[in-house]
């Protein structure tokens, strides 16, 4: 979705608009939806780090395995 944002971005010729300036233009200036948006997608990036972790032999990475570092 980031990607998405910032093609609009470039498309509307706004180069100085900030990635959180465009999330909520994306939603209409709605917050709430740009917050709902944005949880979705977290969700949805922590199933597919688990399927890659799942996937994912360790002698393969040396023994690092992808996680969510910033959740402590």
């Amino acid at each position: 979705m980031y990607e998405e944002l910032m093609m609009l971005t470039e498309q509307n010729n706004k180069a100085d608009q900030n990635p959180v300036d465009a999330a909520m233009a994306w939603h209409g200036g709605d917050p709430r939806a740009t917050i709902e948006a944005l949880l979705r997608d977290r969700i949805w990036l922590q199933e597919q780090l688990a399927i890659a972790k799942a996937c994912m032999g360790k002698g393969y990475t040396r023994g690092w395995m992808p996680g969510a570092e910033f959740e402590q």
